[in-house]
């Protein structure tokens, strides 16, 4: 049979050479040509010149092998020869009739890599490597392909360019564009758009500018290339402006144009030009499309705009798990994450097939509403598709478990990875630091130092944060030095958590240097001096610097106003605090919860308590914060009843309370001396709300008790308490044995105070202010020294 298939491929051969020669011959005649037809064509062969020229042929292939292509290993068509000689491109195959009998044996006995690939061989195999994702391995094999002498075509330079790409290798991508210059190839259109595509998408803008500007001829993937370049470098605006400039050169857009076009929109917020773009695609019939459709999606959600964004959602006739991917990222973004979470629910229906942006983009969504319960179930789906060792989805698992409220789950995540990056050290950091675990957070990063990754902006600024939270000054300032051994001091958002970082350990001075020494100060940078300069005690400084701020063209924000609040809070300034309320009015920050409680607060220690209500009565929306501002009010002016029936009004309303909503009551009760109540209140704190009591509510106990003359009591109170008492819950004690003039209990407490806080003078003065009260004040004639001193 194989010699039959041989047989017919030798006379088809044949034949056909007979026809070449007929047409030659009859288009000579039609011209004239006669004195041109023996030169013009040779004579057929007989089959038995032919299996000698065939012979001759394979003696001269195993003379001198490395004058021969060899085509075998990507051949695909059995016309195709098996070997070709490089120049003359005299073919062999091993399967013809004419074909020696030994050559088969001479071939098995030849080294591998005798006969050199054909150009066409090696990019066939590049392309497959890089179509699959090895694009280190087609920069190896081009390697390999140069030290064997191979002579890269333009065709070879493609796929090597799109590896440099892929891989974002700006010096080899320039490497290999200087071998294109040798080689003559540049003017090629296909050579210009690949480079144009790898210099934009390793992010050389100017690189690609300049390859672009020499092109002689534009299409539209060039121009798509150059329009990606400037929006993936973040110049949205320049991108638009290219891709009008395309449409004035007569260039018709093609939809990978559109999806760039469309990306530059969303990237600038540009919702006007996107919608023309969107009618451009209309009339371009490329709305079906539908990665131009999942464009669009992405553009009208970041532009805010979701009903539009659902209604090119709903017309599209194919969705793919891209266009569902853009619909819940948009709602996440959009701050509509229960949404997100229904239009998973929804995709699964439909029966698509999640991938790893949408597992990331799902968890995101749980992340943002505390949905633990759903990020446990996609958690499981996760595992179910084999993803889970995906390093996006594992940090993205870090942070939702760690924003729900398990840190445990978080650690368990971070614990299993196989390989933990930056972003996976710096979200497990971060977690630690909101759970108000700073001392672990510490740990951690100094774990991942001695795991030699190098810390990033982000991490500096977690560990910063995790620094303030816990007051460690001498770390902060190590990690500080780090910080300019690493080049990052610049960065305006460590900068600004440094200044914080100082401010909030009490050391001011090191605050205001970095703050003086940053060439941009943004808002966070002016909120951590003005609240850090409040923390100090240094209201009136405080309150210059948001003047100062506001005189340097920096817009105030919502922490700005709780900061300039507070500092006319500390230092009583009842007036300024009316001015900066105005300014939260022209702002249109009256809304927010966190500045109206601060509202209240600073109108409550400002003597103006009917202010306090005004605004408390025009709030849309309250939470604990504002609620117990307005009950510190009334305790702070010693109005019990009305803050009792504020509390009341508290449990009718189901406002969820905390361990200051009781602090502030149980003073109240205290200045109000409602000593029953008070013991009421202290004991539904376990009992109804589940709220364990702190030292702050002992303290208010032992007030309330001490005010009321119950000194016996509150020192009996304080000897039951469940760990060891404080120097505030005896402070309280010892002002009210001074108030009721019990001068033995007072001695008493005030030797257990000096133990707890020796050095301390207003012990020795509140102790001197009883034995006036009693008339004891007189000293010994031996010593000179108080009464307490001698005792002890």
């Amino acid at each position: 049979m194989a010699m039959r298939q041989s047989a017919v491929l030798d006379l088809s051969r044949l034949f056909l050479g007979f026809a070449r020669f007929h047409k030659t011959l009859a288009s000579s005649c039609s011209r004239g040509d006669h004195h041109h037809l023996l030169p013009v064509t040779k004579p057929i062969p007989l089959l038995s010149d032919q299996k000698r020229i065939v012979e001759k042929l394979w003696k001269e292939f195993f003379a001198d092998p490395s004058q021969w292509w060899d085509h075998r290993p990507e051949k695909g068509n059995v016309r195709y020869p098996d070997f070709k000689h490089k120049k003359t491109q005299e073919a062999l195959w091993l399967n013809g009739s004419f074909t020696p009998q030994w050559v088969e044996a001479k071939l098995a006995a030849m080294a591998p890599g005798t006969v050199q690939l054909s150009n066409f061989q090696w990019n066939v195999k590049l392309a497959r490597y890089v179509k699959s994702g090895h694009y280190e391995k087609t920069l190896e094999l081009f390697e390999q392909m140069l030290q064997e002498g191979m002579f890269p075509d333009k065709f070879t330079f493609v796929p090597v360019l799109n590896a440099c790409a892929s891989l974002q290798a700006l010096d080899k991508g320039r490497s290999i564009h200087a071998q294109i210059l040798t080689s003559g190839f540049e003017s090629d259109v296909y050579m210009g758009n690949s480079l144009v595509d790898m210099y934009s998408k390793c992010g050389s803008i100017d690189d690609a500018w300049r390859v672009f500007n020499k092109m002689p001829t534009r299409g539209a993937v060039a121009w798509s290339a150059i329009i990606l370049g400037h929006v993936k470098c973040g110049q949205g605006h320049k991108a638009l402006a290219l891709s009008r400039q395309m449409q004035q050169e007569g260039v018709d857009p093609d939809p990978v144009t559109f999806v760039g076009i469309l990306n530059a929109c969303a990237s600038v917020a540009a919702l006007e030009e996107g919608r023309n773009v969107h009618d451009h695609i209309i009339r371009s019939g490329c709305e079906s499309n539908v990665f131009v459709g999942s464009s669009l999606i992405d553009m009208y959600t970041k532009c805010g705009k979701l009903e539009e964004a659902q209604r090119v959602f709903d017309r599209m006739l194919i969705r793919n798990v891209v266009s569902w991917n853009a619909m819940i990222v948009g709602h996440v973004k959009c701050g509509y994450g229960q949404k997100a979470l229904e239009i998973y629910q929804q995709m699964q229906v439909e029966g698509v097939e999640p991938n790893a942006f949408t597992f990331v983009a799902i968890l995101n969504a749980c992340a943002s509403v505390g949905e633990l319960e759903e990020g446990r179930r996609v958690h499981k789906q996760i595992i179910h598709s084999g993803c889970e060792s995906d390093i996006f989805i594992s940090n993205s698992l870090i942070d939702m478990y760690s924003k729900c409220g398990c840190i445990e789950d978080s650690w368990r995540v971070f614990s299993t990875m196989r390989i933990r990056d930056v972003f996976a050290w710096s979200a497990m950091i971060l977690g630690y630091v909101k759970h108000g675990q700073g001392a672990k957070a510490l740990e951690l990063f100094r774990q991942m130092q001695l795991e030699r990754v190098k810390p990033d902006p982000v991490i500096f600024v977690a560990v910063l944060n995790a620094c303030a939270s816990v007051m460690a000054l001498p770390e902060g300032k190590r990690i500080h030095d780090q910080i300019i051994q690493n080049g990052c001091e610049s960065e305006i958002f460590v900068a600004s958590s440094l200044v914080d970082m100082y401010a909030k350990c009490g050391s001011i001075e090191d605050a205001r240097r970095v703050f003086d020494r940053m060439c941009t100060r943004n808002v966070v940078a002016w909120n951590a001096m003005i609240l850090g300069h409040v923390k100090c005690g240094q209201g009136q400084k405080a309150l210059t610097l948001f003047q100062q701020m506001q005189q340097e063209g920096v817009q105030p924000d919502a922490a700005t106003f709780v900061g300039a609040l507070n500092a006319c809070a500390s230092v009583v300034a009842l007036e300024e605090g009316q001015h900066v309320h105005k300014q939260i009015i022209e702002n249109g920050f009256q809304s927010d919860i966190s500045v109206s409680s601060s509202l209240i607060d600073m109108y409550a220690k400002c003597g103006s308590i009917e202010d306090a209500q005004n605004v408390f009565n025009g709030m849309a929306t309250r939470n604990v914060v504002s609620w117990t501002a307005m009950l510190g009010c009334y305790a702070m002016h010693g109005h019990g009843k009305e803050a009792l029936g504020h509390f009341e009004q508290m449990c009718q309303e189901e406002v969820e309370m905390d361990q200051v909503t009781f602090v502030a009551l149980l003073s109240a009760c205290s200045h109000a001396g409602l000593v029953d109540e008070g013991w009421r209140y202290f004991e539904s704190m376990g009992l109804v709300h589940s709220i364990s009591a702190t030292v702050e509510h002992y303290a208010c106990m032992v007030d309330l008790l001490g005010r009321a003359g119950h000194l016996q009591e509150a020192e009996d109170f304080i000897n039951t308490m469940s760990f060891k008492p404080s120097a505030s819950v005896w402070r309280a004690l010892l002002c009210a044995c001074r108030n009721h003039g019990n001068m033995e209990m007072g001695e008493s407490i005030a030797k257990k105070l000096l133990a707890l806080d020796p050095g301390n003078a207003t012990i020795d003065l509140s102790l001197s202010n009883i034995y006036a009260a009693t008339g004891k004040c007189e000293l010994s004639a031996d010593s000179q020294q108080p009464r307490l001193e001698r005792a002890l």
